[in-house]
């Protein structure tokens, strides 16, 4: 009997999502077509649902076509549209007179789609943000029916508390959830006190990075694109993947599923998120529940314990 990935409620929405969730973050523009569609067809029929796609080009540089790709896979399939959720990124940077609608505009173009079930905002980089706007923008496309939920990547709590605040006083949903880093390496602000009083008040996270850019799973020098690297502290998680590989080894297990059993003994966490390029990373990434099932959350947050990196090198508040 194969492992069935549950399914968990976003927030205070109607959303059901996969605890486990795929990327396309220089994904699918790097794998053969066929063998894409078969890794997301089993994916699907393991129960995962959630797809988080992003239209990733900047002006100037080379364009990327991941998320045409995707849309693509999707037809190739063909899933009911009510089997799957599109999870989208929105960039602050171009929210721009009409809104975030544009870009939205151009997502569901490149994936053939007619709305997001979420979208994610994405990093909050500058302070004269008008979150207001944004808020009364995200509403109206929800009112419109192109969006059915929204969230944000890697806002601070005091932003997101903000974020809340104005959706409170303005009767309109506000984000449901944020994607933060989160690994054994990286715990200092989804562990902080700060989110945990989110946490506490129905907010949830979205884990991401887990893997480090494939470093915690021994990749350790990744020929692609990774995340930022908060506090500085990548040359201390690179000297510590042996001694993870070892563990992991004692548990008989690999330290990608190790890595991604952490995330899932976080009592917020709706979902993880994962970027796989081979069915057998998807098929090795469900089995960190049946991990999970057989260490408990208690033993195996103590076996990680010393691999946090960030402890104190980052504010627990967020960027």
């Amino acid at each position: 009997m194969h492992t069935s990935v549950p399914h968990r409620r976003i927030g205070s929405t109607d959303l059901e999502a996969s605890a486990l969730s795929l990327g396309s973050w220089h994904t699918y523009d790097r794998v053969d077509f066929a063998d894409a569609v078969a890794m997301v067809r089993h994916a699907l029929d393991r129960g995962v649902n959630l797809f988080d796609v992003g239209v990733y080009g900047l002006p100037g540089a080379p364009p990327t076509f991941t998320d045409v790709i995707w849309g693509a896979i999707m037809r190739a399939i063909g899933p009911p549209r009510e089997d799957f959720l599109l999870s989208a990124k929105l960039w602050i940077e171009g929210f721009g007179p009409r809104g975030f609608r544009p870009q939205l505009e151009n997502t569901l173009l490149r994936t053939g789609l007619d709305h997001a079930d979420l979208v994610i905002l994405g990093d909050l980089r500058c302070d004269d943000v008008p979150l207001d706007d944004l808020v009364g923008d995200l509403a109206e496309l929800a009112r419109d029916g192109l969006i059915r939920a929204w969230g944000v990547n890697n806002w601070s709590a005091p932003n997101i508390r903000a974020l809340r605040d104005i959706a409170d006083r303005d009767e309109v949903a506000g984000p449901q959830l944020a994607q933060l880093k989160y690994s054994v390496a990286r715990r200092s602000i989804p562990d902080g006190a700060p989110f945990a009083e989110l946490f506490r008040a129905g907010f949830q996270m979205e884990a991401s990075d887990v893997l480090e850019g494939g470093i915690l799973a021994g990749n350790t020098t990744p020929g692609r694109a990774i995340g930022r690297d908060p506090g500085g502290v990548r040359e201390s998680i690179l000297a510590a993947v042996p001694v993870l590989a070892d563990l992991a080894e004692k548990l008989g297990t690999t330290p990608a599923q190790l890595c991604i059993a952490f995330t899932l003994t976080h009592p917020a966490n709706v979902s993880t998120l994962v970027g796989a390029s081979r069915l057998e990373q998807v098929e090795q990434n469900i089995g960190a529940f049946d991990l999970l099932a057989r260490v408990g959350s208690d033993e195996l947050r103590a076996l990680v314990e010393p691999f946090w990196a960030d402890r104190d090198a980052v504010s627990p508040e967020g960027p």
